[in-house]
């Protein structure tokens, strides 16, 4: 069976003044294990000092992106839905919480916007170590959406991306991407660009993804 099934009938068209019940924001996050969340940070953090800033921007992404965001937001949590760490973001945010499913995170982004999208007219997918994201760019991204565009990114300075927003469900934008490198971005443009999308990127931000971040403002923050 593929990785990345065609999606049910999605939801209603998005207009310039859609109500917050036709679009979603998924936050995506993983288990705080030590030594398998931000491993680029270690050293000069050690690994439970690495899953204890994870457990921190985690928190700090729900509250500073999800709380204040347009529209539903859900949790998409790995592995497991029922680590005690994730229960108690859901429960203090008020988040449905949701696994991600996929055996890489194409197919995981994909099954999660599929999902959401049968039921909504636009979805906009983040990371949970996206520092330099604002809630504007949420709001920007879904106001490309509802002006038309097929998908939205928010560009990350490693070269990846830390935002993806889609009006239909895209399964070929997902496939055969180099995860974790820095042509994340740039396969994702010629990736559009064979697809026939038009799309849009944001201004590029940040994520907490090197030592060198640790010494803006925003990471001393999480690390006092």
């Amino acid at each position: 069976m593929s990785p990345y099934p065609d999606c049910p009938s999605p939801g209603k068209e998005l207009t310039l003044d859609f109500p917050a019940s036709h679009c979603r924001l998924l936050v995506f996050a993983k288990a705080p294990t030590p030594g398998r969340v931000l491993r680029r940070l270690v050293p000069p953090l050690s690994s439970r000092q690495a899953a204890s800033l994870h457990m921190r921007l985690t928190a700090d992404t729900l509250t500073r992106l999800a709380a204040p965001a347009p529209c539903p937001a859900r949790l998409y949590a790995i592995p497991a839905t029922q680590h005690p760490f994730f229960r108690a973001l859901a429960r203090r945010h008020r988040l449905p919480l949701r696994p991600q499913r996929g055996s890489d995170l194409g197919e995981r982004m994909h099954a999660a916007l599929c999902q959401a999208l049968t039921g909504a007219s636009a979805a906009v997918l983040i990371g949970s170590d996206v520092l330099g994201l604002q809630p504007r760019d949420i709001e920007r991204a879904l106001g490309e959406l509802a002006h038309g565009r097929d998908a939205v990114f928010v560009p990350m300075a490693d070269g990846g991306y830390g935002l993806v927003g889609l009006r239909r469900p895209q399964p070929g934008l997902f496939r055969a991407i180099p995860w974790g490198g820095g042509g994340v971005m740039a396969a994702t443009r010629q990736r559009c660009t064979e697809l026939g999308l038009d799309w849009a990127e944001l201004p590029a931000r940040w994520d907490l993804d090197r030592p060198a971040d640790l010494d803006r403002p925003a990471a001393t923050r999480l690390l006092r």
